[in-house]
């Protein structure tokens, strides 16, 4: 098994701050809540919240299409739901990667059943040679090449999500 470096560790926190900066001006008098999809963009979310000034609420929600494969099962699984009402509330649904598209697809339908005012999305990585569920990612951090990535939240089976940088895996 090799990890070899795709995005640094300064890339990233560079680019994450880029983020924050257009999400401020967006959000310019309004509050917002941030929805972290876990567990995978656990460490994206908590940067980009340090680095947004207009005011925030966290929630969290889990979904999964992978488990331990590296490829989408096809199906998602709601594993964690939100704590909170979202009822008229500016959504900001923060993501690790959009790959097939599947998965955030069905986590914006499901929230805007619950009628939010406004459902945006930030993604960390967009890999667009395995997208088939087209959605809109209102704030893109990098997109990438058809590579299994781990890394700063990303993991292989539950490991490597605590590397600082974004690597990709091959046995």
């Amino acid at each position: 098994m090799a990890i070899d470096v795709y995005l640094s560790e300064e890339k990233i926190k560079e680019r994450v701050i880029e983020l924050a900066n257009k999400i401020n001006k967006d959000y310019a008098g309004k509050e917002i809540v941030v929805v972290g999809v876990l567990n995978g963009a656990f460490m994206f979310c908590a940067d980009l919240i340090r680095h947004i000034n207009v005011p925030v609420t966290l929630d969290f929600i889990a979904a999964s299409s992978y488990g331990e494969e590296t490829e989408s099962s096809g199906q998602v699984k709601i594993e964690w739901d939100l704590k909170n009402e979202i009822k008229g509330k500016h959504i900001l649904l923060v993501e690790d990667i959009v790959d097939t598209g599947l998965t955030i697809k069905s986590l914006k339908a499901l929230l805007g059943s619950r009628e939010p005012a406004s459902i945006k999305l930030a993604s960390l990585l967009f890999k667009p040679a395995r997208n088939i569920h087209p959605v809109e990612i209102d704030y893109l951090a990098f997109e990438i090449d058809d590579k299994f990535v781990i890394g700063y939240g990303l993991d292989y089976a539950g490991r490597y999500r605590e590397l600082p940088y974004i690597g990709i895996y091959s046995e």
